[in-house]
């Protein structure tokens, strides 16, 4: 078999401003792409090893400001969160009791 030869999907990519999500010890989480990093780092101490045919994402959770950085496999695109919304006023005045 051939090394060049994989099984694995294509990898998935992202974009700065894109909503993903992914699992955490303390279960689903959400958050916004800050950044797309191809070449290795050091992100809180730890040797990072991305490259432009693995990057890696640096994401801010959305509940907690918590940074971190994950591979594109380990994340799932969500649907913007104003995407989809409707008008929340109508364009009537409010009524006031008499």
């Amino acid at each position: 078999m051939s090394r060049t030869a994989s099984k694995d999907p294509p990898a998935k990519t992202f974009k700065r401003g894109d909503r993903v999500a992914w699992n955490s010890e303390a279960g689903r989480v959400s958050g916004i792409v800050q950044k797309k990093i191809t070449s290795e780092i050091i992100f809180k101490g730890y040797r990072r090893h991305a490259s432009k045919a693995e990057p890696q994402y640096i994401i801010k959770s959305d509940k907690t400001d918590h940074v971190a950085i994950h591979k594109g496999s380990a994340l799932d695109k969500l649907p913007d969160k104003r995407a989809g919304r409707s008008a929340a006023r109508s364009s009537s005045p409010a009524r006031r009791p008499h």
